[in-house]
């Protein structure tokens, strides 16, 4: 019976992996201050891959994604059609509970990294990245060629607000790596979650995650907080502005 024992235990010692890997990674910068003269900046997350257990060997090469996901809203996409020479809204489609900043990098195109189910289930990638949809009383995600979809992507993309990059992250040696991380001059304040996950052979072998904070400084956050702590007082004194705002422009352009 210990024979057995013995011969058991060094069977599930040798089936165990020979690597095994976990992350350590540092971000330049946790917290980006919005004032009047932003213009945008470039945030870098710095990491090493370490084996998760003493003498655990490493394996040769590696995939790296980095995605970084902005605040929550809830945004509309409009569909215009052209009706007797006039351009209307003819639908629209309301995302729910959507990042309001999302970027996708990785250290090459991120299809190449894993199988398309893999990606799928640990939604790597805009196209795997759930975006629910209020589709009339239900909300749900929808196929990644859905129009709405499309074009909601499209437009957030255009706004420097959705981005995919497989030149983002770079291996310095074997196991360090950077990844550059933009921010544009229109990202939304709040919590920015970064979740960086560690590919090799095409499956994923370590997970961790960060996080940076946007927020708003000098005279913009005097305002946001006037606005959110003090609304009534905040209505009458932007009221009484534009009353006194016109009536100096009547007296400085009055014609006798």
């Amino acid at each position: 019976m210990r024979r057995l024992a013995f011969t058991l235990v060094l069977l599930v010692a040798g089936a165990a992996p020979a690597a095994a890997e976990k992350l350590v990674v540092s971000l330049s910068n946790h917290r980006v201050a919005v004032t009047s003269s932003f213009t945008g900046e470039e945030l870098v997350l710095f990491g090493t891959i370490e084996p998760d257990r003493p003498r655990a060997a490493l394996r040769s090469a590696y995939d790296l994604v980095v995605t970084v996901t902005g605040p929550k809203q809830t945004l509309r996409t409009r569909r215009k059609e052209r009706v007797l020479g006039i351009w209307v809204n003819t639908d629209t489609r309301e995302f729910v509970s959507v990042p309001a900043y999302l970027a996708v990098l990785s250290n090459q195109p991120v299809n190449t990294v894993a199988n398309a189910e893999t990606l799928r289930r640990l939604q790597v990638g805009i196209d795997n990245f759930l975006l629910p949809q209020r589709i009339g009383p239900d909300v749900a995600d929808t196929v990644p060629n859905d129009p709405f979809r499309t074009a909601f992507v499209r437009l957030q993309t255009q706004y420097g607000l959705y981005r995919q990059s497989g030149t983002a992250v770079t291996f310095l040696t074997p196991t360090v790596f950077r990844a550059t991380i933009p921010l544009p001059s229109n990202a939304p304040t709040g919590s920015y979650p970064i979740d960086v996950k560690l590919f090799a052979d095409g499956e994923m072998v370590a997970r961790t995650s960060s996080a940076l904070e946007v927020i708003k400084a000098g005279f913009e956050q005097f305002v946001a907080e006037s606005a959110r702590d003090h609304g009534l007082l905040y209505g009458l004194a932007t009221a009484m502005m534009a009353l006194l705002t016109g009536w100096f422009a009547s007296v400085v352009f009055r014609r006798d």
